[in-house]
């Protein structure tokens, strides 16, 4: 893995233990249960009600871009969050995942909040999908097509939003073509994009006051619009008007659903924004700004419409007055910039639940704020987002299509959510079946008639987030069809201490002199490649200490915390765990780690030796003489590297499918961070899996 810029550590996370920390005295070391203490006292810390405002201010930028600048793309089709985070906390409490249940989700908002619950006992539906195959694969493909859905809403909200914006030059200059529209809004997402690099807070901030203008603008235009052209539009808001709207226009009514849909675009990213923020400061903007500017505002355009009907495809611009076109236009193009950063800022957090839990190819991901873990930057994501943009402008130019394509995404996002959302509240919140049925029947059935209308518009451009989509699914499955097979084969073929010892009681197998660190996963056993290692080099180094990562929910970790050992009962071979938070630099070079681990050895062999009669003082000294002669004969970092062999007896499949993850696992990050280790001291262990 490459160097990290930003604040903290690049993440990639599979191989690396995710777990909350220990005490130093080593009570926990390393088999031992997850403590929610410590992700409790994270999540319910008080952040107090002036940074709460102050969140709320930055969500303008950030959290509610695209719902609050839906009125100028609402009209482009013509008649017509978090998914990952909710599916990691099923596999984690119901332990369905491809990893083990300390492999859990770190953004997700709940998750303090369901620690607790863990000892209460499964329910009825997680047993069933516990036991059933063919519910965890349903369940899965659920998981990844919400999941690739909202990456392609990421695509294809800048583009729309922005190529809305612009086209509004067209207006007052006929002669613009539509061509020269597309290249600017090309120039601007690119731009935009390279802001991506210096962090949500600072870019948020920086788009707040634009969302803020836009919040107060629109509306005042719109109170206008009311009192110019309708005053009686708000009695617009009684239900009894739709319904007799449905029951007027029938079929006709249920396929104009298609188009409202884009009404509260960029609400389907709430819940993936979650990590950037709180929920209570994306209330407060909501209830007292975001809510009354839409109401405001789409009442105006109504009321505008009514009176001219023929302006309806492009009912935004024309419903300006002309007194104040340019500066509305000015605020428009900077405000569908920043519509573009929520679902930018959602699919950062997407692809990093996806890389944590193993579901997608490892990439960079940096934390670009030291006291928010859940604000991350992956500049991979980034660019091939900006290189798709793009490209949906320059070939899909008519904002129609893209429109299409737009409600298709936000309705199966919401619809895929609401069935996520309701499996974790009877499995983990124990929700009383009553609300839950109330909650299902309401949403499900809403959004499902919004589905339903917009399927219809594939056609015309819906086919396009399902070609995203396909794409991504087959990228996550291939992923994940290979890291199972190799964690089955790891499970399978494991070296345990009882095999390690019958390994080094060998005659022909020599220790030789050094300290090797040798990073593996101990909490499931040691890894195949050490047995590989020490068959067929006939060796091992005197002392040698089997290393795990642990990444942890905290900033940072205290010096005293960094490094736990413990002895494995074979001698000369200890286990260490080193923690580290996101906003550490972790760094393994020089002698200043190694002394860390040698004084922690010591304390822990003169704490064992505490139970020896005082007579026996001889084997503590010797144990520490050999540390001291293994450092002075030289260091070694060892990893293994692993490969499938596809022999003739693989099926056609397999073969395929393996294939596919090996190019992919090629292609990404390493397994293990950046932990510059000198080359010289660096040493991979190949190893052929067989398939």
């Amino acid at each position: 893995m490459d160097g990290v810029s930003g604040s903290g550590p690049a993440l990639s996370v599979p191989d690396v233990v995710i777990d909350p920390p220990a005490s130093a005295n080593g009570q926990r070391f390393p088999h031992d249960t997850t403590s929610s203490s410590m992700i409790q006292s994270i999540h319910n810390k008080d952040t107090g009600r002036w940074s709460n405002l102050v969140l709320a201010y930055k969500t303008l930028g950030v959290v509610f871009g695209g719902l609050v600048t839906s009125p100028f793309i609402a009209l482009k089709a013509d008649d017509q969050g978090g998914t990952f985070a909710l599916y990691s906390l099923l596999c984690r409490n119901m332990n369905i995942g491809i990893l083990s249940s300390k492999h859990s989700d770190l953004n997700s908002s709940q998750s303090g909040h369901l620690l607790h619950e863990d000892n209460r006992g499964k329910s009825r539906l997680g047993k069933v999908f516990e036991r059933s195959i063919v519910a965890r694969r349903v369940l899965l493909f659920i998981a990844m097509l919400g999941t690739c859905m909202l990456i392609g809403d990421g695509i294809l909200t800048p583009a729309i939003s922005v190529l809305s914006a612009m086209d509004g030059l067209r207006a007052p200059f006929p002669s613009v073509r539509k061509s020269l529209v597309e290249a600017l809004s090309a120039v601007v997402l690119f731009i935009l994009f390279l802001l991506q690099k210096y962090g949500t807070s600072r870019v948020s901030f920086f788009f707040s006051p634009i969302m803020g203008a836009w919040t107060l603008c629109t509306p005042l235009v719109g109170i206008y619009s009311i009192i110019h052209h309708y005053p009686s539009i708000f009695k617009a808001l009684s239900p009894h008007y739709i319904v007799l709207f449905f029951l007027r226009k029938g079929k006709d009514g249920w396929l104009m659903l298609g188009g409202t849909i884009l009404c509260i675009t960029g609400s389907e990213a709430l819940f993936a924004d979650l990590g950037h923020f709180n929920r209570s400061s994306i209330q407060v903007a909501f209830l007292f700004t975001i809510y009354p500017s839409l109401v405001l505002t789409y009442a105006g355009q109504t009321a505008y419409l009514i009176k001219n009907p023929n302006d309806h495809m492009d009912g935004f611009y024309k419903f300006i007055p002309k007194t104040i076109y340019w500066p509305i236009f000015i605020i428009a193009t900077l405000a569908a910039i920043v519509a573009s950063q929520s679902l930018i800022s959602a699919t950062f957090s997407v692809i990093k639940q996806s890389v944590v839990l193993d579901y997608f190819p490892r990439v960079k991901v940096v934390h670009t704020s030291s006291n928010k873990e859940g604000e991350v930057y992956s500049p991979e994501v980034n660019y091939i987002l900006m290189v798709f943009c793009v490209a949906v402008i320059l070939i899909f130019g008519d904002g129609q299509d893209i429109g299409n394509a737009f409600g298709v995404v936000v309705s199966l996002v919401m619809l895929i959510t609401t069935i996520l959302l309701t499996l974790v509240m009877i499995i983990i919140w124990r929700t009383p079946p009553l609300l839950v049925a109330l909650y299902f029947i309401i949403f499900f059935t809403m959004e499902g008639v919004y589905v339903s209308a917009v399927l219809t518009k594939i056609p015309e451009g819906g086919w396009i987030p399902f070609a995203i989509s396909f794409i991504l699914a087959f990228i996550m499955f291939g992923w994940y069809y290979g890291r199972q097979r190799k964690i089955e084969y790891e499970l399978t073929h494991k070296v345990d201490l009882g095999r390690l010892g019958m390994l080094l009681s060998d005659p022909t197998v020599q220790r030789v002199p050094g300290m090797c660190f040798f990073y593996t996963n101990i909490q499931n056993g040691l890894t195949p490649v050490l047995g590989h290692y020490v068959k067929n080099m006939r060796s091992l180094h005197k002392v040698t200490i089997f290393t795990t990562l642990r990444y942890l929910l905290v900033p940072k970790v205290a010096p005293q915390d960094r490094i736990l050992v413990k002895k494995l009962g074979l001698k000369g071979v200890y286990a260490c765990v080193i923690w580290y938070g996101y906003a550490d630099s972790l760094n393994l070079e020089g002698d200043d780690f190694v002394s860390q681990v040698m004084d922690s050895l010591r304390l822990l062999i003169e704490n064992c030796s505490s139970y020896l009669p005082s007579d026996h003082p001889s084997p503590v000294e010797e144990e520490v003489s050999e540390l001291r002669e293994a450092k002075t004969a030289g260091i070694i970092h060892v990893r293994g590297k692993a490969r499938f062999h596809l022999g003739k007896n693989t099926s056609l499949f397999d073969r395929f499918m393996l294939a596919f993850y090996e190019v992919l696992h090629n292609n990404c990050r390493s397994a293990l961070p950046a932990l510059g280790v000198p080359l010289p001291q660096r040493l991979e262990v190949g190893m052929f899996y067989e398939a």
